[in-house]
Formats: C-alpha cells, structure tokens, sequence
C-alpha cells in the first residue's frame, strides 16, 4: 500500500503544518484563560498532520474508485463519510463554500456592494 505522502513526493517527516497559524488556531478554540503546553501544541500539530493524511490517503482511493484522476471536493467529503466522519460534513461543507465565497470576493468577481 502506498504511503499518502508519496502521492505528493514527501516523506511522512517532511509534512508539516505552519506552527504559528496553528498555534493561533488553537489559541483561538479555547478560553483566553487556557493555557497550552508547547508538547501539547506540537502534539495537536501532529495529529493535524496525521489527519490531513488520512483524508487525503482516502480522498485518492474514492478518487480512484471513480477513476478520476483529479480528487474533487466531493471525495474529500466522502472520504469524511466512509472514515466514519460524516458528522463533521455538514460544517466541512459550509467551511468550503464559504471559502469559495472570499475566493471570489479577493478576485473581484463578486463586487463588494
């Protein structure tokens, strides 16, 4: 079986996540009186990473399954689904769209009034 960072050409030791964008992340997830110990933070990095490689391993097989070459949204939210995430859709979804909402607002494609 193939490791899903050989599908972009990296080891699994060179993936990573930006540390200070994470680190906000989660800062922003719990009470400004809440303190996270730096191992804790490498940690929840890392199960970030592991993560993102799951659903991209998955993403590829549902990919595949369909014989498609490119991985489209909709594999990733089955992926979501058939990894026993299907809870997390809904708002995975309404994350998308609204990304794809800014996207368009940053290009000038939506006018701002």
């Amino acid at each position: 079986m193939m490791d899903p960072m050989d599908i972009v050409g990296k080891s699994k030791e060179d993936a990573s996540l930006p540390k200070a964008t994470m680190t906000k992340i989660i800062k922003e997830m719990l009470p400004p009186d809440v303190r996270v110990a730096r191992d804790a933070q490498d940690l929840l990095i890392e199960c970030c990473v592991e993560f993102i490689n799951l659903i991209s391993s998955e993403s590829n097989e549902v990919c595949g399954r369909e014989e498609k070459r490119t991985i489209a949204p909709e594999h990733v939210l089955k992926a979501l689904e058939v990894l026993g995430f299907g809870e997390y859709i809904e708002e995975v979804y309404a994350a998308y769209e609204q990304h794809k909402l800014e996207t368009m607002v940053i290009e000038n494609v939506v006018p701002l009034f």
